[in-house]
């Protein structure tokens, strides 16, 4: 593989090492490798990269450089949700459920969404946006509606003693 004289491999390897981004950092190191002389095959093998895709990082690379390596803005459809809105959003989630409810369910903020910001998410979307967010769904333990605590308590408190240890089991000889 041809690569132009823009930089020498040692340069190649420690901006790869200095690169925060790991996609960029790979395709810097691919190109080391071809300037060092390896085959595409052997680059391949040696990365487990595709043909197609090694050979596009090092034309980018003798087209514009370091430049051409790393990934450019990509367009996508704009939130629902602006940043303003997503944070009464996020202080809505974080001062809990409003009724009688102990906890948010998808369905409730998806409500809350329509209700109060006049967004219209659908439950996945819902669930994207809270992780988007850095929410994550945790699931209280359940409890009993008549479960006293300190009942509870006394209850361990009064069988530590009594408790027994189980004999070791005896594994089989297979």
């Amino acid at each position: 593989m041809t690569v132009k004289k823009r930089h020498i491999t040692k340069q190649l390897l420690e901006m790869a090492k200095a690169e925060k981004n790991k996609q960029t950092a790979a395709r810097i190191q691919t190109v080391a490798l071809a300037k060092q002389g390896f085959t595409c095959p052997q680059i391949i093998q040696m990365t487990g990269y595709p043909r197609r895709t090694v050979q596009r990082w090092i034309a980018r690379y003798n087209q514009a450089g370091i430049k051409g390596l790393i990934d450019k803005p990509r367009t996508g459809r704009p939130t629902k949700l602006s940043v303003d809105k997503q944070r009464q959003f996020c202080q809505q989630v974080d001062a809990g459920p409003s009724d009688a409810k102990s906890t948010l369910y998808g369905k409730d903020i998806q409500q809350l969404l329509e209700r109060d910001f006049g967004v219209i998410y659908s439950l996945d979307g819902v669930y994207k946006l809270l992780h988007r967010l850095g929410y994550s769904c945790l699931k209280p333990r359940p409890r009993h509606e008549k479960a006293d605590p300190q009942l509870q308590e006394a209850f361990k408190k009064t069988l530590q003693g009594d408790w027994k240890r189980s004999p070791k089991s005896i594994l089989a000889n297979a």
